[in-house]
Order: C-alpha cells, then structure tokens, then sequence
C-alpha cells in the first residue's frame, strides 16, 4: 500500500502478528542520508524500537518488521546525524485489520 510519496507497506493494511515491508523515500533518503532507522512504537507509543534500514537500488530504504500491536503500528524516521522525519509531528499510525 502506497501511503503517500514518502512510506509504503507491504502488505497495506497489516494484520496482527503479520510480517510488515516498510519502505521509505522521505526527506532522509532524499537528502542523502547514509543510514536510516524506523522508530517503531505498538498501540500509542508503546514496546519501542529502532529498526536499521537497507538502502534499495532505487535510493529509499526498507525494512521489516512485526505487526505486534493489537489496534496500530507507530512510525518515524532517524538518520546517523539524529535528524528526524516525523511527518511534520504526526508521525506515520497504521491502523491493523
């Protein structure tokens, strides 16, 4: 599922438990960013983690990770300098099937 220009899943709507492909092409990738971590939280924040990317042949970056929260998945992005995209301070909520 193509969120928007900048993050996709895979599959789009995650169901609990399910293996999730993030990919990302946002502000990070786009300026140049040697590595890229996707700061993941469970049902408001919760059981967070930083989960190391892998920089495609296209120039974004993808990972993946568990879809281990019962209602929704949080997510944002770092890169080695600490500089953050937070989706303008929304962050990125998957909801789960």
């Amino acid at each position: 599922m193509h969120l928007d220009d900048r993050i996709s899943l895979e599959p789009g709507t995650p169901q609990r438990g399910q293996k999730v492909r993030v990919e990302y092409r946002g502000l990070l990738a786009q300026s140049g960013a040697d590595t890229v971590w996707a700061h993941t939280g469970m049902d408001g924040w919760k059981s967070i983690q930083d989960i190391p990317m892998e920089r495609t042949p296209e120039g974004n970056f993808s990972c993946v990770t568990e879809a281990s929260a019962s209602q929704e998945m949080n997510m944002c992005f770092k890169d080695s300098a600490n500089n953050w995209d937070n989706n303008s301070g929304q962050d990125w909520t998957f909801r789960l099937s």
